[in-house]
């Protein structure tokens, strides 16, 4: 049994923070309808690797969703979302304010429809405020959010992420929104509107840069790999090339790691005692550490770590994580079998339930697959979904 089988979730979102999100819902059993424009479908089909033109990481951010194919554009394609509003507890969507509205699909109307819909509006900068209907993507929510700000070598320009962080951190929140608005349901027995912009999430996460800059005036600066809390912590390189990374926010690991390192002289200063104490001394204390690994095969250090019970970890690439036990153990991957591809790899749901486990059950699916199936669930007859595709609505 799968803990969400008795959710039917519409994906009306593209690119990745909404479809993340419903793909998480997915993952858990939620009949996942996902709407696509009958000619573009979604633009995260063209992103990333692709094999003879089918995209990989549509086959992720997709798998256990069915596919419709519908121009909510015109009036038929709407009265289509209506009808599936009725018959839906969520629906996700990105398109900028004023959008749902124009189309006649507004969050109050659809609520009229069936009081119980759960309507998830995830966006650049949130439904108000002055930049409400300019178009947002994570790459501006990684730069007003205060992450590309801290992210980098000190002497180096602010960095963005090489992936999308800020969408899918915004995912994963909304999906938890989702699941509280699920909960508040079942005491109320209404549905309600969620209003997320992906600029707050990333920023949420970064800690309480806010609650220190209103209280000292504090602006986190880039740092590289260093922390701002606790030395040493950094990646260092090995005798033969390998990069590790390591750890020591707890005092006692501190205080084994420079005593591994042949330094047990420093746990006796009296700034040692504090991460922060720490942190005012980080170039020696990297130094002491990076000379020590240097000197050493990555095995050896990763041994001696262990022996003394502090955190190290190789940095790995993807070759390495396909190849690490740990992962093999965890079930972290799955090999799908995918009617365009013959099989496709991914990783695994998040997270294991012990009564309630999540699947994959299929890959992201072609454009449309779905359409007539997800129609005659409607009640929509044969001859009328002939005729929506003869006129471009659906396909």
């Amino acid at each position: 049994m799968t803990s969400l089988a008795d959710l039917r979730v519409i994906d009306a979102a593209t690119l990745f923070a909404g479809p993340s999100a419903a793909m998480m819902l997915g993952d858990f059993g939620a009949d996942v309808i996902k709407i696509e424009h009958p000619r573009r479908g979604d633009p995260s089909r063209g992103h990333g690797a692709s094999v003879d033109g089918v995209g990989l990481w549509w086959k992720t951010l997709s798998r256990n969703k069915r596919s419709a194919a519908v121009d909510l554009s015109r009036s038929e394609g709407q009265e289509i979302l209506r009808r599936l509003a009725e018959r839906s507890d969520v629906l996700i969507e990105n398109f900028r304010p004023g959008t749902l509205e124009r189309w006649n699909l507004a969050p109050g109307d659809l609520l009229a429809l069936n009081p119980r819909l759960i309507v998830a509006r995830m966006t650049g900068f949130g439904q108000t405020g002055p930049m409400a209907k300019q178009p947002g993507f994570g790459t501006l929510a990684e730069a007003m959010s205060g992450f590309a700000a801290m992210t980098g070598q000190p002497d180096g320009p602010p960095t963005l992420p090489p992936l999308a962080l800020a969408d899918g951190i915004a995912g994963l929140a909304m999906s938890y929104a989702i699941m509280v608005a699920l909960h508040a349901r079942e005491r109320t027995g209404r549905g309600q509107v969620i209003d997320m912009a992906i600029i707050e999430p990333i920023m949420g996460l970064l800690g309480p840069q806010m609650t220190a800059f209103k209280a000292l005036g504090v602006v986190p600066q880039r740092t590289g790999n260093r922390s701002s809390s606790n030395a040493p912590r950094n990646t260092y390189r090995t005798r033969d090339g390998r990069w590790l990374a390591i750890s020591t926010s707890a005092q006692p690991i501190a205080e084994r790691v420079v005593t591994l390192v042949g330094r047990p002289d420093l746990v006796e200063q009296p700034w040692f005692a504090s991460g922060h104490g720490r942190v005012q001394h980080v170039d020696e204390l990297d130094e002491a550490v990076a000379s020590w690994i240097a000197e050493r095969d990555a095995a050896e250090v990763v041994a001696r770590f262990e022996e003394i019970q502090a955190a190290v970890a190789p940095v790995y690439d993807v070759t390495d994580i396909a190849a690490d036990p740990q992962y093999a153990a965890l079930g972290s991957f799955v090999e799908l079998p995918d009617e365009e591809l013959g099989s496709v790899a991914m990783q695994n749901v998040f997270f294991r339930l012990s009564d309630t486990p999540g699947e994959i059950r299929w890959p992201g699916r072609p454009l449309g697959r779905d359409t007539d199936e997800v129609l005659a669930e409607l009640d929509y007859a044969g001859e009328r979904i002939a005729a929506l595709r003869e006129a471009g609505v659906i396909a």
